[in-house]
Formats: C-alpha cells, sequence, structure tokens
C-alpha cells in the first residue's frame, strides 16, 4: 500500500511540476486514416449484376422493401449476429435504429406481409462471406479487410470502402455513439 502511494504522489508531483510541458500535438498518437480496415463492405454473390446503390436503395433493401434484384432473383439478406460491431454500423449508418426496432420492425413486417422473410444471421465473418458465394440472391455486409474475391463488393452512392468519402465505418472512438 506504502508502495502505491509513493508512486501517486509522484506522478502528482511530475504532472503539477513548472517547467514540465505537455507533449506537442504531433507527439500525440494519431488515429489511423480511414480506409479499408475500418470500413465496411456490402458484399452481394459475384453472379449479381448490381454495381452500385444509394444508401436510400439499400436501406430498402435492408428492410425488407424490395424482395428483388433487377434480374428478377429474390433477395437473401445475411446480417452478423446482434454481439457484432459490424451489425451496430448497419443499425446506425443504413437501419437508423436500434437492434429492438429492428426486431419490432420485421415482427411486425412479416405478421402484416409487408416483409417477406426476416434476415439470415450468421456468428462470422467466413460464414456470411460463403453464404454470399453460394446464395447468388444474397446480400451481406462485412469489414473490407475480410473481403475475398470470392463475392462482389458494392459501391454506395458510388463509393467503395477504400474512398475518402464511403459512409460505412467501424467507430473510430470506442465509447461515442
Amino acid at each position: 500500500m506504502r508502495r502505491v502511494t509513493s508512486i501517486v504522489i509522484v506522478l502528482i508531483a511530475a504532472i503539477l511540476s513548472p517547467g514540465i510541458s505537455s507533449p506537442s500535438p504531433a507527439a500525440l498518437p494519431t488515429l489511423p486514416a480511414a480506409g479499408p480496415a475500418d470500413s465496411l463492405a456490402i458484399i452481394v454473390n459475384q453472379t449479381n449484376p448490381v454495381e452500385n446503390f444509394s444508401l436510400a436503395e439499400l436501406r430498402k433493401i435492408f428492410l425488407g422493401e424490395r424482395s428483388h434484384w433487377p434480374n428478377g432473383r429474390r433477395i437473401t439478406l445475411v446480417m452478423m449476429d446482434p454481439a457484432q460491431p459490424e451489425r451496430k454500423v448497419i443499425l446506425r449508418e443504413v437501419y437508423g435504429m436500434n437492434e429492438k426496432d429492428l426486431n419490432s420492425h420485421f415482427i411486425r413486417g412479416v405478421f402484416t406481409g409487408a416483409v417477406f422473410v426476416s434476415p439470415k444471421t450468421l456468428a462470422t465473418p467466413s460464414d456470411v462471406l460463403k453464404f454470399v458465394f453460394n446464395v447468388p440472391g444474397a446480400i451481406g455486409y462485412l469489414r473490407a479487410a475480410d473481403v475475398d474475391n470470392s463475392v462482389k463488393v458494392l459501391r454506395v452512392d458510388g463509393h467503395l470502402p477504400d474512398d475518402k468519402d464511403y459512409r460505412l465505418r467501424m467507430q473510430l472512438h470506442p465509447g461515442k455513439p
């Protein structure tokens, strides 16, 4: 206990001592620039003819308001498990909802017939990748770093995950909404 008290006193003295300046902004750690590692990619099966969606169009698909692709194939939405941070980004940026509101939307929609099917939920990025690869009408999302050439990455509002104006990004500041 004495040792802890001594360390605390030394730290307080060091902080309050005149002549010790705070580090320059250049010496402070910085967050990495936004890029593919912190972006989510919207992925579809390679055979899907779609290349680009507006965020509004993407929202309609994710809400189940659109049931078929332009080629007539049924849309199958796959989402990550609710505990995954990628899902939180999709809830915030695409749905504009929290988890409870999303569940209510799909329960109400399936009951009333406004939504034909609820999203399929998978636990891991590799499960999502395999599902989208194997299901021609599938659409899902992953961190851009988890995507390989077995699936196609869609542009959102004309942007790919490594573009600076791309909107679907993981939070860089944990703890902030």
